[in-house]
């Protein structure tokens, strides 16, 4: 992902956004804010045949902490266009090699049990279901907007 992809890439994002379904967050950030939340390594989009980016996946450490060095939390988004045609689980496969490779052991993600599909691409990619946050946020906009959300947090750990 490089900076001139971002107005793909918050399109995409506005567009989960819109659903209810994919973060607590109103609209996406601004790209200094996005770039200087997320971590470099796996930090991908992905693109159809006319180059067209159609989804992007990325990550954040979970702490500052030296302890939880190895350990991030990703979000993956695909366009609606490209949904259920494999470009989730491409770009999840490559963000955990990267993953493997940049010496990350834990990467984890929650997700809201209405999302079956990011659910099911996860379970696919090796994550294990960790437990269910309840009633963890209040949701402040979309179809959700004043309902208590839960999460259920997953995880992958890396095999050595």
């Amino acid at each position: 992902m490089r900076p001139g992809d971002w107005p793909a890439v918050e399109a995409i994002y506005g567009e989960g956004l819109a659903t209810g379904n994919a973060s607590f967050e109103a609209e996406p950030p601004k790209w200094d804010a996005f770039d200087g939340g997320k971590r470099d390594a796996g930090r991908l989009v992905a693109v159809d045949a006319e180059g067209v980016v159609v989804g992007w996946i990325a990550a954040s450490a979970v702490s500052t902490r030296a302890v939880y060095r190895g350990v991030v939390e990703h979000s993956v988004y695909v366009a609606a266009r490209a949904q259920g045609s494999g470009v989730g689980r491409a770009l999840l496969g490559s963000f955990l090699d990267a993953m493997d490779d940049a010496g990350v052991w834990t990467v984890q993600s929650s997700i809201f049990p209405e999302n079956l599909a990011s659910l099911a691409l996860h379970e696919r990619a090796g994550f294990r279901r960790v437990g269910r946050r309840e009633r963890i946020a209040l949701m402040a906009y979309g179809p959700w907007a004043g309902q208590w959300r839960d999460t259920v947090l997953v995880e992958r750990r890396r095999n050595d």
